[in-house]
């Protein structure tokens, strides 16, 4: 408990040091993308990705090589810049550069996270698994349900918790229908990824983009269409292949813990106080989720308090929710920026810019890496091209917010939620059951890609 409360202190003094004021934007590039210790950070990068990529066979969580990585890297690239008569100061400039970055998409995750977490423990989730397996309905309805409300339900919750969630019911209720759960979870990725596409905070890279300010907040909603098409398309489809019958419903009820309902709430008030931050103030949106989490932690004490002294309420402590957030996730995510910031600075991200958006054309150029992260996760593809900054207009930032966010359902690896799911259904689900449907998938994918651009341009 001591370390988690030093790691958030720690971070709210990072984003408060005077240092940071000039870190608005990096320092230039060193061009030295042919030196040997560049390559090799280079080498050591994919290397440290390939082991993020076998995480599912080697149970190795997929922090632990990226954070080796840029440890790695940046001795390299410090190394590099001392050879280049780079300053010790425009060195620390750079790393506290890169800090930043992290600090404020990790306070924002840490929040969301906390909330879900809390709204687990008061059982919100249980009593929505319960009600939809007591209801009766047939594998078509629940085909539909699912993955309708995982459309819903991914623009405010993560993809992966929502898919998790999803997946409950569907391996509640039609365990015994191998058929179904393979269709259902392949509709529920796909629901889960579309959904999360739309909103700055359905994913991580949506919250990347928005804290990026390369969109506004109302301009995320512009996809609602096109992530709708991506996820209908298929899913109208794979309807046809449903099996037929009803499965029986034998959950009991689950009551939902005191002050779930409220929590809840109080979840959609931060989310609020994360826009009117940064709308009407100029604030980071982090500064409203932080706010938000002082709230969820008094009302916790609040429950502790009052009211009748159940043993739920009076272990209710918010530091428990904290304590159980995603930290691989959050460690992933400091590698991936220091890994990819460390290679910005070597300059293979200008080259890489100059290669795909000007030769191609942004178009071209965030399609394709749409599809890459049906193989890479989204979070190091999107954050390199954010690194990159190219031109471009708000279409083509709403193109590739599109393209990063739907491109992993292709695969099963290429989302949290297609791996996350292969673990929970217990071989029903598995990559080659999703790959079955990777053809319809893909004519969402293009489907939404068109759409987007008749709705709203080039």
């Amino acid at each position: 408990m001591f370390i988690l409360r030093s790691l958030v202190l720690f971070g709210l003094l990072l984003l408060s040091w005077p240092a940071l004021a000039m870190a608005e934007g990096a320092p230039p590039s060193l061009y030295a993308t042919t030196e040997f210790k560049a390559i090799l950070c280079l080498v050591i990068f994919v290397i440290a990705y390939l082991f993020v990529m076998a995480e599912e066979f080697m149970h190795m969580r997929k922090s632990k090589p990226v954070i080796l990585a840029a440890g790695l890297i940046w001795v390299l690239v410090a190394s590099v810049a001392q050879d280049y008569g780079v300053s010790s100061d425009q060195m620390r400039l750079m790393v506290f550069h890169n800090l930043s970055e992290y600090a404020a998409l990790f306070l924002f995750l840490l929040v969301a996270m906390t909330y879900i977490n809390a709204m687990e423990e008061r059982d919100v989730f249980d009593f929505l698994r319960a009600y939809l397996t007591r209801k009766g309905l047939s594998y078509r309805q629940l085909f539909w349900v699912t993955g309708g409300l995982a459309f819903c339900i991914s623009p405010f919750a993560d993809n992966l918790t929502t898919a998790l969630l999803m997946g409950a019911v569907i391996m509640a209720v039609g365990n015994k229908q191998p058929r179904f759960v393979a269709i259902a979870m392949v509709n529920v990725v796909i629901a889960a990824n579309a959904g999360g596409a739309f909103s700055p905070f359905g994913d991580i890279t949506t919250l990347m983009v928005w804290q990026a300010d390369k969109l506004e907040f109302v301009e995320f909603f512009a996809l609602f269409l096109p992530s709708a098409v991506n996820f209908l398309v298929p899913a109208i489809i794979m309807n046809f292949f449903l099996p037929h019958g009803t499965p029986e419903g034998h959950a009991a009820e689950v009551p939902m813990k005191r002050g779930g309902k409220r929590i809840c709430v109080l979840f959609l008030g931060t989310i609020a106080l994360a826009v009117s931050f940064e709308q009407f103030f100029h604030l980071p949106p982090f500064m409203g989720m932080m706010t938000g989490l002082s709230i969820l932690m008094i009302f916790a004490y609040y429950l502790r308090t009052t009211g009748p002294k159940r043993r739920d309420d009076v272990h209710f402590d918010i530091f428990g929710p904290i304590a159980r957030s995603e930290w691989d996730t959050l460690l992933f995510f400091f590698g991936v920026i220091f890994c990819v910031g460390g290679l910005a600075y070597l300059g293979y991200l200008e080259l890489m810019s100059q290669a795909m958006y000007e030769n191609w054309g942004p178009t071209t150029a965030n399609i394709v890496a749409g599809t890459i992260s049906a193989v890479i996760d989204n979070i190091p593809v999107m954050f390199a091209i954010i690194s990159m900054n190219p031109t471009m207009g708000d279409s083509q930032w709403l193109l590739i917010t599109l393209t990063a966010g739907v491109g992993g359902s292709l695969l099963s690896i290429g989302s949290a939620a297609g791996v996350a799911l292969m673990g929970q259904s217990k071989g029903k689900y598995t990559f080659l059951s999703h790959l079955r449907w990777t053809w319809a998938i893909a004519l969402g994918y293009v489907a939404s890609i068109a759409t987007h651009l008749w709705v709203n341009g080039v």
